[in-house]
C-alpha cells in the first residue's frame, strides 16, 4: 500500500536546484552552438534535452524503488558495470585516441560515468556492514581497495586518466568519513609519497605535456597551453557583470576549444561575468551541503554513506572542472556536473540524484 509519507517527505528542493542547474546547462548550451554555423553543431541542444528528459525519467526511477535494494544487489551491480567496461576495451568506439564510449544499438554509452556511481554503491555496501569506532585498518580496507583499483586500472587503459582519478578522489572521502586508523592513515601517507613521484614514469606522452603546461601554459601558447590560455582569456573578459547572454567574443569567434563540454563554463563565465559565475558555484554549494544533510538525517548506515558518496562525487567533479579551466589545475577531461554536454554524464548525475530523493523520502522508515 502507498504510504502517504512518501509525498510528504519528498524532497522538492532537491529536485528544484537538479532541474535548475539542468536548465542553466541547456540554456549555456545553446549559447556554445550558436556561435557556430554547421547545424551538426547546433543539433547537439537537442540531443542533450533528450538526454536531460531521460535523465529526469531515470531520477524518477531511481526514488520510486527502496534504496535499500542497492545495498542487496550491490555486487551484481559492480559486476554488470566491470564487464561494460572491460567490453569497451574490445567493443568500445575509438574517438580521439580513447575507446571510451560502448554502442548499444543507436546509443553510445559511457561506462566509466556510471562506475562513479557504481564504485559509492559498493563501497557504501562494504564500509556500513563493517563500520569501527577505532577506524578501519589497512587489512580491513584491503577489500575496498581491491574494488576501487579495478575499475581505476580498466579506465586508466582506455585511456581517461581525469575520470580515474576522481575515482579514486570519491573513494578517498568516503574512506575518510568512515574513519581510518592512526597507524593505517600514517602508512597511506607514506605509500604515496613514495608512489606518486614514481606515477610519472607511466605517464603517456600527452599527460605529461598537460601536467609540465599546467606549470607554466606559456611554454606551448598554440599547442598544449592553448586551451588553458584561451580559457583564462574568456573568464577574464567577463570581468563583473559579463558581455551578455550570446555576445562571448571567445566562444563566437571559435577560440576556445571544447566548449561545449570540458570548459563550457568559460562560456559561461564570460558571459555572465563574476556575478553570473559565483551564483552558479553558490547553487552547486546549496546543492552539496543539501545532500550533505540528507546523509545526516538517514538513520540507516548504508544510506548515509551513499548519501557522502554522492556528495563527494558532485563536490569534485565541480572542484576539478573549474579548479582546471582557471588554470588551478591540470586539464583532465571531467565534465561540469548537469552544464556540459554529456547523454552518460547527466544522466548519471540525475540518477544520483534520484538516490539522494530516495534516501531523504524514506529517512522515517527504521527497517
Amino acid at each position: 500500500m502507498f504510504d502517504r509519507r512518501f509525498v510528504q517527505y519528498f524532497d522538492w528542493g532537491l529536485l528544484g536546484l537538479a532541474l535548475l542547474l539542468g536548465c542553466i546547462g541547456l540554456v549555456t548550451l545553446y549559447s556554445v552552438v550558436s556561435a557556430g554555423e554547421q547545424t551538426p553543431e547546433k543539433m547537439l541542444v537537442i540531443k542533450q534535452l533528450i538526454w536531460f528528459c531521460a535523465g529526469i525519467v531515470f531520477m524518477v526511477l531511481s526514488f520510486l524503488f527502496n534504496y535499500k535494494f542497492l545495498d542487496r544487489w550491490a555486487h551484481t551491480i559492480y559486476a554488470v558495470c566491470i564487464f561494460l567496461l572491460i567490453s569497451v576495451l574490445f567493443f568500445g568506439k575509438y574517438v580521439s585516441g580513447s575507446r571510451r564510449w560502448l554502442m548499444i544499438g543507436p546509443l553510445s554509452i559511457q561506462p566509466s560515468e556510471l562506475i562513479k556511481i557504481v564504485v559509492i554503491i559498493i563501497l557504501a555496501h562494504y564500509y556500513s556492514r563493517h563500520a569501527y569506532t577505532r577506524g578501519f585498518t589497512l587489512r580491513e580496507l584491503f577489500k575496498p581497495t581491491v574494488l576501487v583499483i579495478i575499475p581505476f586500472l580498466l579506465i586508466v587503459r582506455q585511456p581517461d586518466l581525469g575520470t580515474a582519478l576522481l575515482v579514486l578522489l570519491i573513494a578517498g572521502s568516503m574512506t575518510v568519513f568512515v574513519k581510518i586508523e592512526k597507524r593505517a592513515v600514517l602508512s597511506i601517507i607514506g605509500f604515496c609519497t613514495i608512489i606518486i613521484p614514481l606515477v610519472w614514469f607511466f605517464l603517456k606522452a600527452y599527460q605529461k605535456r598537460r601536467i609540465l603546461t599546467f606549470l607554466n601554459p606559456d611554454r606551448d601558447p598554440l599547442g598544449a597551453g592553448y586551451h588553458i590560455i584561451q580559457s583564462k582569456i574568456a573568464i577574464g573578459s567577463g570581468m563583473m557583470t559579463g558581455k551578455g547572454y550570446l555576445k562571448g567574443t571567445q566562444n563566437a569567434l571559435s577560440f576556445l576549444p571544447e566548449q561545449h563540454t570540458d570548459f563550457i563554463f568559460s562560456v559561461f563565465a564570460e558571459e555572465w561575468g563574476f556575478t553570473g559565475s559565483l551564483i552558479v558555484i553558490l547553487i552547486f554549494l546549496i546543492l552539496i551541503i543539501w545532500a550533505l544533510n540528507i546523509a545526516y538525517g538517514c538513520r540507516d548506515p548504508f544510506g548515509t554513506i551513499l548519501a557522502v558518496g554522492i556528495s563527494a562525487m558532485i563536490f569534485w567533479q565541480v572542484v576539478v572542472n573549474i579548479g582546471m579551466v582557471m588554470g588551478l589545475m591540470p586539464v583532465v577531461g571531467i565534465p561540469l556536473p548537469f552544464i556540459s554536454y554529456g547523454g552518460s554524464s547527466i544522466v548519471t548525475v540525475m540518477i544520483s540524484i534520484g538516490f539522494l530523493i530516495n534516501i531523504s523520502m524514506r529517512r522515517f522508515i527504521l527497517e
